[in-house]
């Protein structure tokens, strides 16, 4: 039986719930797909300056691919929280007919 592939989306503000989150369904047997960096809030990563902005649209893209090769997504919604990009990845997700789950079911947005 293949094992399933889950995509993990949402704000990189919330990188150790990513970690985590990556770390649980990884021993659950699945293959993850994740986010490929952070950024902090001085528009860093991993130490280097970065302009986000050269590189949001291509970011964006590449994760957009890994949905598409997902079998389902999980969204790492902290504390309710979705952002306009989490959105736009979650719509993708359901109209290629993907089940989303929530690392918080109960702050879940309503379908």
């Amino acid at each position: 039986m293949p094992r399933k592939i889950v995509c993990l989306c949402g704000s990189t503000r919330f990188p150790k719930e990513f970690v985590e989150a990556n770390l649980q369904e990884t021993l659950a047997g699945h293959i993850v797909l994740s986010v490929g960096a952070f950024v902090n809030s001085a528009q860093q990563v991993h130490g280097r300056d970065i302009d986000v902005e050269t590189h949001k649209q291509a970011l964006d893209g590449l994760h957009i691919d890994k949905i598409k090769m997902s079998d389902e997504i999980l969204v790492i919604n902290v504390d309710g929280y979705v952002g306009e990009s989490t959105m736009n990845e979650i719509d993708f997700a359901r109209q290629q007919g993907l089940p989303v789950r929530w690392l918080e079911p109960d702050k879940a947005l309503p379908v």
